[in-house]
């Protein structure tokens, strides 16, 4: 059998803010065979003047920024040109054409002992640079909010802290047993946090795989770790009319807007950086209508006189950027609801329990320290699932996308039938 085939070197095409990326730029190996192309990483980098796209090799007597010349280079590139051939010819004589999974597996097997580069320059280096090239590749073209942006500089910086020496080759199920132990044992976090640490971290690891840098089977393993379904915390019927009826202090009047704010979310089940984005184009004579941030999904919330009291006491005050209410920062407007409920003595003890590692821990918080802004949007659901609404009106209201999301809200349904049901006895 002789599969055809075509290998052949290039420069990766990488643009930042629009512009083509010229200095520095990585060196890939790419196969196409069978409809099927495989981009392989060489590990090395070159400015794009100082390579010869003729003849697929560094110019000579060139060298990169880490000085490492043409001729090292252009004898990996030669080196690894001779491996795939062997790698095909290894299949070719099983009669099989190997999928792009198997040939890069049996490709960095044959070239994982190979010394490409001066590792004490450049391994660390390589490692975090490909995951700033992934975070700002990949955050362009899938449109990354901040907050997923966030959530993938603190992976990395876990990542940096846990082994300023990693190397893709590294990456295997020890390797991976033992970051996990570090973020519970060092990083003191739970066991629901570190299932998403990984998760995150998995996604740049898929990536570096589609590129050739390890095989996916390096990071098959997956953490079993005991974790424990919460409860939403959501406020109560009487617990809102408390916070409504409070009398705030004229020392703490500040607090008083805190309060609309987080009514208005309680009315709407619209989420905190949903209403920061409210304008008066938003309201029309009946409803809401707004594209949220998080999904850009259109959703229309009907108004209640609840909400509409609060809009009318805000009409005529002018706020910053157009905005239609005394809406703060989300950090700030949680300090400042974390005061107003204390105050009004939202303190029913309440418990969190949770798994780091293997040990359960059980803390009894007062109520108030647990919740923030969030908690708006959740009292919304749990009011109406409670009042016998359907999920899928519900959804339709909240803009939630699977009714997964909608378990927790299902469960105070239940419990509030239940309770139904147990009035009868007394009739």
């Amino acid at each position: 059998m002789n599969i055809k085939k075509k290998i052949y070197f290039e420069l990766e095409r990488r643009k930042k803010d629009g512009i083509v990326i010229t200095d520095n730029v990585p060196i890939r190996m790419r196969v196409t065979y069978a409809g099927h192309l495989v981009d392989l990483s060489t590990g090395h980098r070159i400015d794009e003047k100082k390579w010869d796209a003729n003849r697929q090799q560094v110019k000579n007597g060139c060298t990169n920024k880490l000085k490492v010349s043409s001729a090292e280079i252009n004898a990996d590139l030669q080196h690894y040109g001779m491996t795939i051939q062997n790698v095909f010819k290894g299949f070719e004589v099983q009669n099989t054409v190997p999928s792009p999974t198997q040939l890069r597996s049996e490709f960095h097997k044959k070239t994982k002992n190979i010394v490409k580069i001066d590792k004490k320059k450049s391994s660390k280096s390589f490692f975090f640079s490909e995951f700033d090239e992934y975070m700002e590749q990949v955050g362009k073209a899938n449109n990354w909010r901040p907050t997923t942006k966030k959530a993938l500089k603190v992976v990395k910086n876990h990542v940096e802290r846990f082994d300023k020496k990693t190397t893709f080759e590294k990456i295997n199920e020890q390797w991976l047993v033992s970051y996990m132990q570090h973020l519970i044992d060092n990083v003191g976090q739970q066991n629901t946090t570190v299932e998403k640490q990984i998760s995150l971290l998995k996604w740049f690891l898929r990536w570096a795989a589609k590129k050739g840098h390890l095989p996916s089977s390096a990071f098959d393993w997956k953490p079993k770790l005991k974790t424990t379904q919460q409860d939403i915390i959501y406020l109560e019927p009487e617990e809102l009319e408390k916070i409504r009826r409070y009398a705030i202090p004229k020392a703490k009047e500040y607090l008083e807007r805190m309060r609309d704010v987080f009514l208005f979310l309680c009315y709407t089940g619209l989420r905190h950086s949903d209403a920061y984005k409210l304008r008066r184009s938003n309201i029309k004579k009946k409803h809401i209508e707004i594209t949220t941030v998080k999904t850009a999904d259109s959703i229309s919330i009907p108004l209640n006189k609840r909400s509409r009291a609060i809009l009318k006491k805000y009409e005529d005050v002018p706020f910053p950027d157009g905005k239609i209410l005394p809406i703060i920062t989300n950090q700030n407007s949680n300090r400042f609801l974390k005061e107003l409920l204390k105050l009004a003595k939202i303190n029913e003890p309440t418990t969190e329990t949770y798994y780091k590692g293997g040990e359960r821990i059980d803390i009894v918080r007062p109520k108030y320290e647990l919740i923030g802004t969030h908690c708006g949007r959740r009292t919304f659901a749990s009011y109406l699932a409670s009042n016998g609404i359907e999920p899928q009106v519900i959804m339709q209201l909240t803009g939630h996308k699977s009714f997964s999301a909608m378990k927790p809200y299902i469960k105070i349904a239940d419990r509030a039938k239940v309770a139904a049901m147990s009035k009868i006895d007394k009739m």
